[in-house]
């Protein structure tokens, strides 16, 4: 089962998430507090506006995220540390069993 997200940036540093979901197991965790993550000063400073972050949660049974794995970057080691700050704050319905989830968060800085 798959649901898309993409990060967007404007001139005004509003974000939009939109990332693609991809659940490790048959049942999707139900999200119910989603943190996006910051598009990072560094990323600006070096002239780079566009980024993926594929991500693995592990979701304990009470729902909070235990600890974020990056999968795959690109370009690398840009949005890893936004990613896993954000991620770490998101919030899934408890579900009384550890789950994973990983999601693919797609960065476009508008500026």
């Amino acid at each position: 089962m798959k649901a898309f997200h993409t990060l967007t940036r404007s001139a005004a540093a509003c974000c939009a998430l939109l990332a693609l979901a991809i659940s490790a197991h048959a049942a999707v965790p139900k999200i119910v507090k989603k943190v996006p993550p910051e598009f990072p000063a560094e990323a600006s400073r070096k002239s780079i506006t566009t980024g993926t972050v594929k991500a693995k949660m592990a979701i304990e049974p009470d729902g909070k995220v235990s600890s974020v794995d990056i999968i795959e970057a690109e370009p690398r080691k840009v949005f890893d540390k936004a990613v896993t700050a954000a991620l770490m704050d998101w919030r899934f319905e408890a579900s009384g069993e550890k789950q994973t989830h990983e999601v693919k968060l797609v960065f476009k800085n508008e500026d």
